[in-house]
């Protein structure tokens, strides 16, 4: 099952936890890059491989090997000097990428409150990552069933509308690429034609929203539309799912519109002027 029923007031599996003590997982190479990096700080912005082995408490021969695998992904870079070495541009950028999703779910929230208050249904926040939707907020619906993708669930992209809205405004090369693998068949409804999804792909671009007609699960629409960064690219999606039965085809473009009025202003508090 790609999607979880809840009923109103009650528990779907996603709330079912198991709790495991977290160290027991730990990757012994990770906790010491980790651990390498934390070393630097104000009072230690540059430090060679022999300080840096005796603040960790590792040989110099185990420290130079991560402190070189660090460097070649970016996380450490080169000092001045050449001898020593500082935290790397990539740390930034990933706490970049932490702090913009912090404020996208900030602005979402307030119109996914009002958009599963308006019709009653679930409301879900997700981002695009690694060619699959994840999802990374939801708020429930009020009614007596409804339909629920966990928070950091991932759905492939070709058979549910936020993964078809973000392949409608992805570069034509990244967009080659995923459309060359094979697109598999959920439901009977599944596009798996490379050919008929660039088609509505097109449509969804002229229209601003996405349609998953019972395309990854039967029983089950959903409509969802893009939110844009100051850029102009797409960073994530508003989608409302919800079962035939209350999406019918003449409701759809009324839900689309409410969508695409939230999602029109999320973007802009997001710097997008268009």
């Amino acid at each position: 099952m790609g999607v979880i029923l809840v009923s109103a007031g009650g528990k779907g599996m996603s709330d079912i936890k198991v709790t495991k003590d977290p160290s027991g997982y730990n990757v012994r190479a990770v906790e010491r890059a980790l651990q390498i990096l934390e070393c630097f700080d104000d009072e230690h912005p540059e430090m060679g491989v022999s300080e840096i082995a005796q603040m960790v408490g590792l040989h110099k021969a185990t420290t130079h090997r991560i402190v070189t695998t660090l460097l070649n992904f970016g996380y450490l870079a080169r000092a001045v000097d050449g001898q020593r070495y500082r935290l790397g541009l990539r740390l930034t950028e990933l706490g970049f990428r932490a702090v913009r999703r912090l404020d996208l779910r900030r602005e979402a929230l307030m119109y996914m409150n009002q958009l599963s208050q308006q019709w009653g249904e679930t409301c879900d926040l997700s981002i695009f990552e690694q060619g699959e939707v994840f999802y990374i907020e939801m708020i429930q619906g009020s009614r007596a069933l409804t339909i629920a993708a966990a928070v950091g669930q991932r759905l492939p992209a070709h058979c549910t509308a936020s993964g078809k809205v973000f392949l409608a405004y992805l570069p034509a090369p990244e967009l080659d690429k995923l459309l060359s693998k094979p697109l598999i068949p959920y439901t009977w409804k599944t596009i798996s034609s490379a050919m008929r999804l660039r088609q509505q792909l097109e449509l969804i671009r002229q229209q601003g929203y996405a349609f998953d007609d019972e395309e990854f699960e039967m029983g089950i629409r959903a409509v969802a539309c893009p939110i844009f960064n100051r850029e102009g690219s797409v960073i994530a999606t508003i989608s409302i799912p919800s079962p035939v039965s209350r999406m019918t085809l003449e409701r759809v473009p009324e839900i689309a519109g409410a969508l695409a009025e939230a999602t029109w202003a999320i973007s802009h508090r997001m710097g997008w002027n268009s």
